[in-house]
């Protein structure tokens, strides 16, 4: 569709949120001035809304959020009933978001993604994108481990043959098509950065560079870092399993080498007992085989979340803008 000054998309940006108090004053006061800028310029339709969604926090996160809703004309919210992680809480967003949007974009609540972009996405969807992605431009701003250990996961999952953009986060804008696409994966094992992709459709990449978080902590430990690189893995690659396969196959040949090997030391009469070759082997074969046990549990354990066909979030509150309207009538 064709965009005109006088017929602007309606924009929604969608801004998962999980103990954020000390940092949604801040991030709401910012995001506004964008959206103002956004509809002084005609970019977007003075329609256009934010959405925060609490991921079930534990602190004053959603309180605030209810506050300026009464005061803010372009806050809006979802209370999420309990936490069920970052992937969760922005497909909640997304889903609501779509349903009075032409485009929505994702951001976080840390105000590390330069709020800048968000025009430069705009102005890419009216060029006919559907998916746009922010990229990275560097991660000097990173730790040294955290900049390593996230280059070794794109190289990782781009070897393992699953498609995701390198430096891209969840900092993307998505057209209402792009979304009623994205609706019809069904996966319990959200992992968003892989599924996007697979949509297809017009897609372009704008770069930036990313900022200090404004306040609070990281929401992301080591210890989640893992386990979202190893849901990534997982959900979007059958790799490993066939890496198991192969290791199978590859220790089975090995064992019948060894086995001619006996046969002819035995023959020939210059059989050694050896109690360290032995053990050494009993437990390097034993942990090969426990390490793919493991892995291919992984597997079943996301056969058995996705045969449940438990919703991934139920909603408790919902602040729209007509709650507001009904609010001050």
């Amino acid at each position: 569709m064709d965009w005109s000054a006088s017929t602007p998309p309606i924009l929604n940006i969608v801004v998962p949120c999980y103990n954020e108090e000390e940092v949604i004053g801040e991030t709401i006061k910012q995001l506004s001035v964008v959206m103002v800028n956004l509809i002084q310029s005609k970019l977007v339709s003075p329609s256009s809304l934010i959405m925060f969604v609490d991921d079930g926090s534990r602190d004053r996160t959603w309180e605030l959020i209810e506050h300026h809703h009464l005061i803010n004309q372009y806050v809006t919210g979802l209370k999420l009933a309990r936490n069920v992680g970052h992937q969760n809480a922005l497909l909640a967003g997304l889903m609501a978001a779509k349903e009075q949007a032409d485009c929505v974009i994702s951001i976080d609540a840390d105000l590390q993604d330069d709020l800048g972009t968000i025009e430069k996405f705009v102005v890419e969807f009216h060029k006919g994108a559907e998916i746009v992605y922010g990229i990275r431009q560097s991660r000097e701003s990173d730790t040294f481990f955290k900049r390593n250990t996230a280059l070794g996961f794109y190289r990782l999952m781009a070897r393992m043959g699953a498609k995701i953009e390198y430096n891209h986060a969840d900092f993307r804008l998505m057209s209402k098509r792009a979304l009623m696409q994205l609706e019809k994966f069904k996966e319990v094992n959200l992992f968003l950065r892989g599924i996007v992709p697979l949509i297809g459709f017009k897609t372009v990449k704008v770069q930036y560079d990313r900022h200090e978080r404004f306040a609070g902590e990281s929401k992301y430990p080591l210890k989640k870092m893992i386990g979202f690189a190893l849901d990534g893995i997982t959900s979007l690659s059958v790799t490993p399993i066939r890496i198991v396969t192969l290791a199978g196959f590859l220790f089975f040949i090995v064992s019948l080498l060894v086995g001619v090997y006996i046969i002819i030391s035995k023959v020939s009469g210059t059989t050694v007992s050896g109690w360290s070759s032995l053990m050494a082997s009993v437990w390097f074969i034993g942990g090969i085989q426990l390490v793919s046990l493991g892995l291919i549990g992984e597997y079943i354990g996301k056969i058995y979340k996705e045969v449940k066909h438990r919703p991934l979030y139920i909603i408790e509150k919902e602040l729209t803008a007509a709650s507001k309207e009904m609010g001050q009538s």
